[in-house]
């Protein structure tokens, strides 16, 4: 007869939260007390409070304020990030665009994510809003983390010396991201010129409260202007078209953006799935995807359509994504015809649509 020996439960992950208010701070803890699969490590007022902490504690997430007495939230996450890299979440208030510019700043320092304050945990509606406030501390605890200086990394060197002519020409660029996109956006966009030649659309996960600020963040971080999309939005050439948030956008045959208030599809709306596959759909040979950092399988059936109709896709390598699930399905399912870091990305694109020599996908090759 066959013993199961069970399995030890994996110990709860210790939550470091950092709050000045004292009603949020208590509210937060309940969150934290009501999920067996968290356990407080402490609660402070101040970011020095944490500073101070952290290396004792070394709690596996952290819930951070972003205005805070003193020392606010980003440069607490700076310091945090360059000495004691520890997963953590944004709890930001969405009122106010210094709050939302804040937050993303916040992002590209190193959290992982951003979420939004809960204003009460009563009734079914409450109850809601603390299991996804603790799923998303759980989820992000188990992130490895490292001091990483991405924005400044240098030029990707590709191993061996094998290349290989390669010609698209692309009429649209499609890019999706979910956990970590902010960053990976800010430097993807941001290594284009000003006069890119194509337009982009994008669908970045993220609650629908801080879309604006995330669109109008991401205008100020790189040379193409970028804009929250509108139904019917004409697409452009050299302008960035944001997904609003809690609705799918596709592409329409006469170079506009949809906006669909469609079912959620693996969970998301806007869905990268639903903005893929009509790229691929409408563009055919002429779309380029692009799968970057993120949670989950979103992307991966849409990004496979446009590699099957013709069309070049790439997704981010795990060397710099901040969670490989996404672009790493991708490669899993076929659907990525290359896998690069994400500040290798812009120059490969740009290279291959100017006619020259790219790294061989086979080092093999000769």
């Amino acid at each position: 007869m066959n013993v199961i020996t069970p399995q030890p439960a994996q110990p709860p992950r210790r939550v470091l939260i950092v709050e000045d208010s004292a009603v949020l701070r208590h509210l937060l803890m309940r969150v934290v007390a009501d999920d067996p699969r968290l356990e407080l490590a402490e609660a402070v007022e101040t970011a020095e409070e944490a500073l101070r902490l952290v290396p004792r504690l070394r709690p596996d997430v952290i819930s951070m304020d972003i205005c805070l007495p003193g020392m606010d939230g980003l440069e607490a996450t700076r310091q945090i990030m360059a000495h004691f890299p520890t997963p953590i979440v944004i709890v930001s208030d969405t009122l106010g665009g210094q709050a939302t510019h804040v937050s993303m700043n916040a992002l590209r320092s190193g959290a992982l994510t951003v979420i939004e304050k809960p204003q009460g945990l009563t009734g079914s509606a409450g109850a809601a809003v603390a299991q996804g406030i603790a799923t998303q501390l759980y989820i992000m605890s188990q992130v490895p983390v490292i001091r990483r200086r991405l924005m400044q990394a240098e030029p990707f060197r590709h191993k061996g010396m094998w290349s290989h002519p390669l010609a698209i020409h692309p009429r649209i660029v499609a890019m999706a991201a979910s956990t970590g996109g902010p960053t990976a956006f800010a430097r993807v966009l941001g290594d284009l010129p000003p006069d890119f030649a194509l337009p982009v659309v994008l669908v970045q996960h993220m609650g629908q409260s801080f879309m604006e600020g995330f669109a109008r963040w991401l205008d100020q971080q790189v040379a193409l202007p970028v804009t929250l999309a509108q139904h019917g939005m004409p697409l452009e050439r050299g302008r960035v078209l944001v997904a609003p948030g809690d609705r799918h956008m596709t592409v329409g045959t006469r170079g506009e953006v949809l906006l669909h208030d469609a079912a959620p599809v693996q969970g998301q709306r806007p869905s990268a799935d639903v903005l893929f596959s009509s790229v691929a759909k409408v563009f055919g040979a002429d779309g380029l995807g692009v799968l970057l950092t993120g949670m989950g399988e979103d992307g991966v059936e849409g990004l496979g359509r446009i590699r099957a109709r013709g069309g070049y896709t790439v997704v981010e390598d795990r060397s710099t994504a901040v969670i490989h699930g996404m672009p790493g399905a991708a490669e899993r399912a076929g659907a990525a015809c290359i896998s690069l870091p994400v500040h290798e990305i812009s120059p490969h694109i740009l290279r291959a649509m100017a006619g020259g020599p790219v790294p061989s996908q086979d080092p093999l090759a000769g």
